[in-house]
């Protein structure tokens, strides 16, 4: 079955209205949010495995299932999704929106056979203070894979997918970049740097054939504000290939990393349609 609006509002609801603010510093909300991911892929018949570490007195966990590949189960391809949110905000854009599309993924995707593993991520401590240090969720997760070897073919970082606009002038960019791209919001962006273009290129044919839902995507500088701001970081820290899949957050969205972030500013239409897009995109690139 495809996606759904209300499937989606369901997981965004469920994350950002009814637990709201999590993160460290209100753990039980945190710990809330982790137990309803895990809840959900074990009710879609996935086993969970739990990454598990401490910080600031709390015991974190990043949350992952894996599908194994039939051919070449040692490459992976990773989508991963943070679940945490910012201090003072219930976070349903940022990033409520990338989970419950990763969670329907999940849904969608638990009985294909794919060539490649697929392996989908929960990341825990994604937003400040964590951002960029080493006790960010992904960054644990990626060193881990890193001296491991796993063989990742692409990451995807789901983050902020939730809000879109067809007004003119609704869209801002960075300095420069508006004279290449619409000022309308109403596109998904693919964002990378430029060791990863041709797995980003890779990902936006697979979209598209799936969703003519709009798309741009550039690859890029990590220096651009916003470009490096999400668990991919971690993934081109250790040399894998990985991008951002985003609406562009606060380059269109007024509500970012405030307490207004709230479930009933997304649309779950647009959403869907993108989710959708995503499915078949991660099946290919797995297949």
């Amino acid at each position: 079955m495809d996606p759904t609006p209300e499937e989606l509002r369901t997981h965004v609801e469920t994350l950002a209205g009814e637990i709201g603010e999590r993160n460290v510093f209100r753990p039980a909300a945190l710990h809330a949010a982790e137990e309803y991911i895990e809840a959900t892929w074990r009710d879609q018949g996935h086993t969970v495995r739990r990454q598990v570490y401490e910080t600031h007195g709390t015991a974190c966990a990043n949350l992952e299932i894996s599908i194994g590949g039939r051919d070449e189960p040692a490459e992976t391809v990773l989508v991963g999704a943070h679940y945490d949110s910012i201090r003072g905000g219930p976070g349903a854009n940022d990033n409520a929106s990338g989970v419950a599309a990763l969670l329907t993924i999940g849904r969608r995707l638990s009985e294909i056979e794919p060539r490649r593993t697929l392996r989908l991520v929960a990341f825990v401590n994604e937003e400040p203070p964590f951002f960029h240090w080493g006790q960010m969720g992904s960054m644990v997760y990626a060193r881990e894979a890193r001296q491991r070897g796993d063989r990742i073919r692409v990451m995807l970082s789901l983050e902020t997918i939730g809000y879109y606009s067809d007004e003119p002038g609704s869209q801002q960019y960075p300095p420069l970049f508006r004279h290449f791209f619409p000022d309308r919001a109403n596109f998904i962006a693919f964002v990378a740097n430029f060791r990863s273009w041709r797995a980003m290129r890779r990902t936006v044919s697979a979209f598209r054939r799936h969703s003519s839902f709009p798309t741009e995507h550039v690859a890029t500088f990590g220096f651009v504000p916003g470009v490096s701001w999400s668990d991919h970081l971690a993934f081109w820290r250790q040399g894998y290939p990985a991008l951002m899949v985003t609406d562009t957050a606060f380059y269109r969205y007024p509500y970012y990393h405030t307490a207004a972030d709230t479930p009933e500013r997304l649309n779950y239409a647009a959403m869907a349609e993108v989710t959708r897009g995503l499915c078949g995109a991660v099946a290919d690139l797995a297949d």
